[in-house]
């Protein structure tokens, strides 16, 4: 949308994984939603023939002439940097600019602030530069503004349903192919079901360290079991048949990481099917099953995480929970019935608060249009304190 003829304004969501967590870097399924927390890129000709990064939240600016090819700083500005650099190596050289990034996705907690920074970004800087790509290839730059230029080894997922999401709908994504589709939210038993996030406010400090070994380990597995199957490209093929042939050759570790990534693809073909037929409680089913799988196989949860998946389920209206996100932290994402929200939301933060002496936000929120096809600002979720 435009602010004024020299200022244009991009807008990308936030996004939350419904179910396929630790999935999307072994070619295989996710199923995110775009929300209604959002980062806003708002770009305007430079002319002083730099590029100018700044961001409102920061209160930084960093500026490089034209011809900068410098290594990350180690800062919030890397991402859109990043985003240029993957531009440049496209042959895309936008003229000099001024990016102002603000928004208001939570950081840290699981529902990737920097892919949303990444792609309104991208977005911006493309139409500033009077060029177009694909939705997936804007996806995939962004993804590899993270991988090569911050350094974070991220999969494709969150980049991806920030581009491509639909309002009312989650994005099934086959991390292999790129090829998706959207599942509708609002059929049949699913009508009366709403989805609220819960922030922790906790990030281990471990998650960082953590996150790269548990990479390594699944990796490590995968790699065991081509040698050992020479026709599977990825863990999306493997079985649990094939994992337990292979169970001697790899580590514990490698084991019951790669069997998270086995089962949970099988949990989100269900989840696909039980959306599809609006059968919520099976839905809600696959998600507590997921979050057990992430606490004892993938071994990425927390104590706090935990406490409130079990307290969840034990509330009235709430079909399933989970943890959602990297892990050892950040939020959850529950599946509860419309009536119920409000009054689900305000007892979970308040055994909350009992139990660790921390404030939790809750957020009630629906399925919202993903950078593509985003026109303004949207802010429909509803927050609890």
């Amino acid at each position: 949308m435009q602010k004024n003829s020299n200022e244009h304004v991009y807008i990308a969501p936030a996004r939350v994984n419904l179910i396929g967590e630790h999935t999307d870097y072994t070619g295989g399924l996710v199923l995110p939603m775009a929300i209604p927390f959002s980062t806003t890129a708002t770009i305007s000709p430079n002319s002083d023939s730099q590029y100018h990064f700044h961001s409102e939240q920061f209160k930084e600016t960093r500026e490089m002439p034209v011809d900068d090819r410098s290594e990350a700083a180690g800062n919030w500005s890397d991402y859109p940097v990043g985003v240029l650099r993957q531009l440049q190596l496209r042959g895309i050289t936008p003229p000099p600019f001024h990016l102002e990034i603000h928004g208001n996705v939570p950081f840290g907690a699981g529902l990737s602030s920097s892919a949303s920074v990444e792609v309104a970004s991208a977005i911006a800087i493309l139409a500033h530069a009077n060029a177009t790509l694909p939705l997936e290839e804007i996806a995939m730059l962004c993804k590899l503004a993270e991988n090569d230029y911050v350094h974070s080894p991220c999969g494709i997922m969150d980049q991806f349903v920030i581009t491509a999401a639909k309002a009312g709908h989650a994005l099934l994504l086959d991390t292999r192919s790129l090829s998706y589709e959207h599942i509708p939210m609002n059929h049949d038993g699913l009508v009366n079901m709403r989805i609220v996030v819960c922030n922790s406010m906790v990030k281990h400090s471990i998650a960082d360290g953590d996150y790269g070994l548990r990479r390594r380990e699944v990796e490590a597995g995968q790699d065991v079991l081509r040698a050992a199957f020479p026709q599977l490209r990825d863990l999306a093929d493997a079985t649990l048949d094939q994992l337990e042939s292979c169970v001697a050759k790899m580590t514990p570790e490698s084991y019951r990481r790669c069997r998270h990534i086995i089962t949970e693809n099988a949990r989100v073909r269900e989840a696909k099917d039980a959306m599809t037929a609006g059968d919520a409680a099976h839905l809600g089913k696959l998600m507590i099953s997921a979050h057990a799988s992430q606490r004892d196989d993938f071994e990425c949860s927390c104590e706090e995480i935990d406490f409130l998946v079990d307290q969840a389920v034990a509330l009235e209206g709430c079909l399933g929970a989970r943890m959602t996100g990297g892990g050892f932290g950040g939020c959850t994402v529950n599946l509860v019935s419309q009536d119920k929200a409000d009054t689900f939301a305000q007892a979970l933060a308040a055994s909350y608060l009992k139990r660790f002496n921390i404030k939790a936000e809750t957020y009630i929120c629906e399925a919202v249009d993903g950078a593509c096809f985003v026109t303004a600002p949207k802010q429909r979720n509803r927050k609890h304190d």
